[in-house]
């Protein structure tokens, strides 16, 4: 393998699309508590450890599931040969040992979230990834927590209090999204002897409880709104957003590569309606002629 080859085999690792995601979400916490222009450098800090911690996660995740990727995953970096086990493995160190240097310089609350979630990284694919249920709660809480971790970032600059009703909200979707992953990797699971949800209650009950979950979060998606904290944008976005969730959810049944690639394009389209729900709530009380 080339040099050239190689450092792309390392970018995919960090699954850079994720790395990106993950860093917005962060952002977009800090944004809705309020912190974001009064504590640009927090913010900025919490984003860059945010990408390096979940580009690091994604690497050892790699590495543990080198074999179950064989089946399931062949053209990955790994399989395929670009980057070998233990290279994999080294940078994935270096990616946390980033992530760590920049999280320390936070509030200590978002220190503590880090701490917690650096550790459930390292932990999830030994030690949760195989438990029915449990590896997909702990990849949920990893997402929705971003806004926890960029609203405390900003510290005392903002309100954590819309965050943490994003953080349920978004946890829920993720939830529903990685079982149906789950029953799209089916094959190489059982290979691999895991017990996923899917394995270990049948593919249709995974289906059926990861749909019911997402009605859950579609249902109480407009409390952002009801309690205040965003404007009227933010339905407007946030209702197509739950239809392409629901209609990702039911697709899943018959096919769910294509149900949880296109619940994915409906979480973004919901990332993007909290911005913007956030934006006309500040325009909406901002003093005539400021």
């Amino acid at each position: 393998m080339t040099a050239v080859e190689t450092g792309r085999g390392l970018l995919e690792l960090t699954r850079p699309v994720n790395a990106v995601a993950a860093s917005v979400l962060t952002f977009i916490g800090a944004f809705v508590a309020g912190g974001a222009i009064e504590a640009p450098i927090a913010v900025t800090t919490a984003v860059a450890a945010t990408g390096l911690a979940v580009g690091a996660g994604n690497a050892i995740n790699d590495y543990f599931d080198r074999e179950i990727d064989r089946v399931n995953r062949p053209d990955r970096a790994i399989p395929r040969g670009a980057v070998s086990p233990r290279g994999a493995l080294v940078f994935s160190g270096l990616l946390f040992a980033g992530a760590v240097v920049l999280a320390i310089t936070l509030p200590p609350l978002a220190i503590g979230i880090a701490t917690v979630n650096l550790l459930a990284l390292v932990a999830y694919t030994e030690v949760f990834k195989g438990l029915p249920g449990l590896g997909n709660a702990l990849v949920a809480y990893l997402v929705g927590s971003t806004f926890l971790f960029g609203a405390a970032a900003v510290d005392a600059a903002g309100d954590i209090g819309p965050a943490v009703v994003l953080f349920v909200l978004a946890g829920i979707a993720t939830l529903t999204r990685e079982i149906i992953k789950d029953v799209e990797d089916i094959e190489g699971d059982r290979k691999e002897e895991l017990n996923t949800l899917p394995i270990a209650i049948g593919e249709r009950r995974a289906l059926a409880i990861a749909a019911g979950l997402l009605v859950t979060a579609v249902v109480a998606s407009p409390l952002p709104y009801l309690e205040g904290n965003f404007g009227i944008a933010y339905l407007l976005l946030v209702v197509p957003a739950d239809a392409v969730m629901l209609v990702a959810a039911y697709e899943s049944f018959e096919n769910p590569t294509v149900g949880q690639s296109h619940l994915k394009y409906g979480m973004f389209l919901a990332a993007l309606s909290f911005i913007v729900g956030r934006v006309a709530l500040e325009v909406q009380f901002q003093p005539p002629g400021l």
